[in-house]
């Protein structure tokens, strides 16, 4: 069903707020993500004490939740959990009743506490809660030995966005809700331990001198799906004045020369947007089967080993996280309907970052590529699906299942159009700055946003008033307008891929090694994605294609992944044992289970396909294994026992 549009007006926010409900069906005075209800009392400040158990893969936690209440004869609150075992629940020292709710299929189990007394309006309350996770924790991933680089000692990762930070802590598990924290980690004495937050120091825990407790200080209020932590065999080296990389000792020295820009974006960042808040920017390379490519936690971006390229052509990843730091971290969507809100504003100060230190041109061939990601999205959900529009709700809709690359590349797109009609770059800059400045430290929504754009273009009403606002943000499918975007760094990738698709057999001798090194590593990537859109290359043209370039000797994931792809599809037996090495030497999904895939449907290696995902299996990410055994239609409970 059509939204109706959302006319633009000045009333006080409530009735505002009233409005949007009506005619989009979101709640904005509640989260559909969270069982807290932010409007009766919020957390203002969390205290943690975590045990990290790697033989029972559970964390043993105390947590003190600094909670101010909002109204008048406050005296129940309810936090979000997920299969958290609840010990015992004090209010100010005292013991507080406390119930756990039916359990949901994505929001987990409501953790309803009955404080012992009233509060009024603006009193706080700590309450403090001690538990135990499952060690089947949706926000934790214990790795073994064999899953990390060094194959020595166990890891444990945390990744708690979008709503899986309540299976490792009880909290108020919404981004609508900020508060700052201080952690005390006790982890064996092998291991480091590490977390989105400034490092405060160590020392030996007394309970077991075989532990070491790291202590943590995040002063910037944030979200909780940025609470993270890391605990493994961790080495760092020094990349920058505010800037450290960590990873286990295999990747720390690769780490530390594919990052050393990492100032040089903080810095641009800053000219663009204002003062970095944060304090310490450091980068954790996570091990091998981190299934994604980057998380933007505070003070400690984690990133997957396949960014280190040696040649710091993928560091854009950098870049985009960086961003966070303001469109995110700063300010936040306040719930995650509004998820376009955090990226999109990503997306766009990372292409920023890159038009400073590379070219408009740059900028303009990389909003290319996106918008290839936007339609590859559509196509994949259903150009129907309102999970496509820029605003979606998620009334009984998990924000996992909706993510994609459409608030991403939707909201570009949308900031990109905005800019075109508004003045340009630097003039569209300048409202960003100034969103960011205006809403720092708290959650916003849609229509926060738009009333303060069409305030700050007040001179420029009329223009605004032209945006079909309800087909960019209420209508599932491709946006209203396409953007006419340079194609100049494009031209060369895309007269090159059709020289091979058009070319015969006797035309093969014409193509040179220097087609491709006049071409930068991102170009070398559109080309030989814009050849995968295409029917399969004759066997012929890739033998020859790798007789002149010299593909297989490319270390870039990026290209080596669909270069691989493109000769398995064209039925080069040679190349399947690459194709399923680099599938199992990392854990990326966007690698990993294409890889798979593209072997499985070459009838003749379907067997092999299904070996070597068998015998690796165990060395995979749980959510990677799940998902691969289900492209390869794997029935892994049998498979278990053969």
């Amino acid at each position: 069903m059509r939204a109706q549009r959302v006319p633009v007006d000045y009333r006080p926010r409530s009735a505002r707020l009233s409005s949007l409900s009506a005619v989009t069906g979101l709640n904005v005075m509640s989260d559909p993500c969270s069982f807290s209800s932010f409007t009766r009392c919020v957390t203002k400040h969390l205290n943690l004490h975590l045990h990290l158990d790697f033989d029972r893969h559970v964390i043993r936690g105390r947590v003190a939740l600094t909670v101010e209440a909002l109204e008048d004869r406050f005296s129940t609150l309810t936090l979000d959990s997920s299969d958290l075992s609840v010990v015992s629940v004090t209010a100010n020292g005292q013991p507080a009743r406390f119930s756990l709710g039916p359990k949901h299929s994505f929001k987990g189990t409501p953790l309803e506490i009955t404080l012992p007394f009233d509060l009024s309006r603006g009193q706080h309350v700590i309450v403090e809660v001690t538990y135990e996770t499952s060690p089947s924790a949706t926000a934790l991933q214990w790795l073994t030995p064999e899953q990390t680089a060094g194959k020595k000692h166990p890891y444990l990762f945390s990744q708690c966005q979008a709503h899986h930070c309540r299976s490792m802590i009880p909290c108020q598990d919404t981004p609508s809700i900020k508060h700052t924290y201080y952690a005390q980690v006790s982890v064996p004495k092998d291991l480091v331990a590490v977390m989105s937050a400034v490092r405060d120091g160590q020392e030996v825990d007394l309970q077991d001198s075989g532990r070491i407790i790291y202590r943590f200080r995040q002063t910037v209020p944030m979200p909780s799906y940025l609470i993270a932590i890391v605990a493994g065999a961790l080495e760092s080296r020094e990349i920058g004045p505010r800037s450290r990389v960590w990873s286990e000792k295999e990747f720390v020295e690769k780490a530390a020369f594919e990052f050393s820009e990492t100032e040089a974006m903080l810095k641009t960042a800053e000219e663009l947007a204002g003062p970095y808040v944060w304090g310490q920017y450091d980068v954790l390379v996570l091990p091998p089967s981190f299934p994604y490519g980057g998380m933007e936690n505070p003070c400690l971006t984690f990133a997957t080993p396949t960014v280190l390229a040696g040649d710091k052509s993928l560091s854009g990843v950098i870049a985009h996280e960086i961003s966070h730091s303001w469109t995110g971290n700063l300010v936040t969507n306040k719930t995650w309907e509004h998820f376009w809100l955090n990226e999109g504003h990503t997306v766009y100060l990372e292409r920023m970052i890159g038009r400073c230190l590379e070219s408009e041109q740059f900028r303009q061939f990389k909003a290319i590529g996106g918008w290839k990601d936007l339609q590859d999205s559509v196509n994949t959900f259903g150009a129907n699906n309102p999970l496509t529009n820029l605003v979606p709700s998620l009334q009984d809709v998990s924000p996992d299942d909706a993510f994609s690359a459409v608030p991403y590349e939707k909201g570009f797109a949308l900031l990109y159009h905005l800019e075109e009609q508004l003045g340009g770059p630097e003039v569209f800059m300048g409202f960003v700055k100034s969103y960011i400045q205006r809403f720092a430290y708290s959650s916003v929504t849609t229509e926060e946003w738009k009333n303060y754009l069409f305030a700050y273009f007040k001179d420029k009403v009329d223009i605004l008033n032209k945006v079909d606002w309800n087909a960019w943000m209420f209508t599932p499918g491709m946006p209203p307008v396409k953007p006419q975007y340079d194609t100049t760094m494009a031209d060369a990738c895309n007269a090159l891929s059709q020289r091979w698709l058009q070319a015969k057999d006797q035309d093969l001798n014409s193509f040179k090694q220097s087609d491709v090194k006049s071409l930068s590593s991102h170009q070398v990537i559109e080309f030989l994605s814009l050849l995968l859109q295409e029917d399969p290359l004759p066997l012929t043209h890739v033998k020859k294609m790798q007789e002149v370039y010299d593909l297989n000797a490319y270390m870039n994931a990026e290209i080596r992944f669909r270069w691989l792809r493109l000769c398995v599809r064209s039925r080069w037996e040679e190349a399947v044992p690459l194709a399923l090495k680099m599938a199992t030497d990392q854990g990326r999904m966007k690698f990993t289970r294409p890889l798979f895939r593209e072997v499985f449907n070459f009838e003749k290696f379907r067997d092999e396909a299904l070996r070597v995902f068998l015998a690796h299996r165990a060395g995979m990410h749980p959510v990677t294994s799940g998902l691969v055994s289900k492209d390869l239609k794997v029935d892994v409970s049998n498979a278990a026992s053969q």
